[in-house]
């Protein structure tokens, strides 16, 4: 079965075609072999076939095991296919890696229904403007599409202020700064990032993106200019429906238990 197992799909397919319409039949030879087989594995797959059928198994059942075995070699080709290696950095020769932020800006522009984004990190002013301007604008244009940010809004070392001021200034920066369309997309934060102590305090540090809950971006990088075009960073892209709506769901449940919580960023601040 080994032997087998080095064959591409269309042999698998074709073997088993020629053996289902008696084209191929016991005893298997090379000759009746060289259509369908690599020169190189021919009397490998003969002496194989041989021994299958030397312990009874027919050529109908020999071209059943063939089809499952072609029909698997498709299905981890459509995974591959659905998983991309996505890249910021040097460029290796030959690498098959995507640009991280070309990839962004793919996922924005193709966004129908939902686009959920958590970073640690944010730019501001003019870089955080070009990473954003394109879901930005694409917001304005589509009623429908809902965008959800889960953002880490950090309290500075030794800063003692009340959280809401903390919250207030992050709004104002928010507006002024990072976000340029007309509609608003819904944040939210860890109230723990704004812990005084450090025994409780904690980070929200995932970085993703999720479109339609469709396609699904887990990288290392953050949402700043450096992370999206000169650090070294690395992810991977997914086209899969469940991993998609289990991450979303991971972040729906944190907030309906309030773990989460929604900062009002609609109102303006000096």
């Amino acid at each position: 079965m080994s032997t087998l197992l080095k064959l591409s799909r269309p042999a698998l397919i074709g073997i088993a075609a020629a053996l289902e319409t008696g084209r191929l039949h016991a005893p298997y030879s090379v000759p009746a072999l060289e259509s369908h087989v690599p020169k190189g594995l021919c009397r490998e797959v003969v002496d194989e076939l041989n021994r299958m059928s030397a312990i009874g198994t027919s050529p109908t059942h020999i071209a059943y095991t063939l089809n499952l075995l072609a029909a698997e070699r498709a299905m981890a080709q459509q995974m591959h296919d659905r998983v991309e290696l996505v890249w910021t950095g040097q460029e290796i020769a030959g690498s098959l890696s995507r640009d991280t932020a070309v990839v962004v800006r793919e996922l924005f522009s193709t966004a129908k229904r939902s686009v959920l984004i958590s970073s640690f990190a944010i730019d501001r002013g003019e870089k955080a403007r070009t990473l954003f301007e394109g879901l930005a604008c694409r917001m304005d244009t589509n009623p429908s599409l809902r965008v959800r940010m889960f953002l880490n809004i950090h309290r500075p070392h030794g800063n003692d202020e009340p959280e809401i001021a903390l919250l207030q200034r992050f709004t104002a920066i928010f507006r002024r700064d990072i976000w340029v369309g007309n509609r608003l997309p819904e944040v939210f934060y860890d109230p723990r990032s704004l812990e005084k102590g450090t025994e409780t305090k904690a980070c929200l540090h995932a970085k993703c993106v999720v479109v339609d809950e469709e396609r699904i971006l887990v990288t290392s990088a953050n949402f700043t200019e450096a992370a999206h075009e000169r650090n070294i960073e690395a992810g991977v892209l997914l086209e899969d429906s469940a991993v998609a709506k289990g991450l979303c769901s991971q972040f729906e449940s944190l907030v309906e238990r309030s773990k989460l919580k929604q900062i009002d960023v609609s109102s303006r601040q000096s």
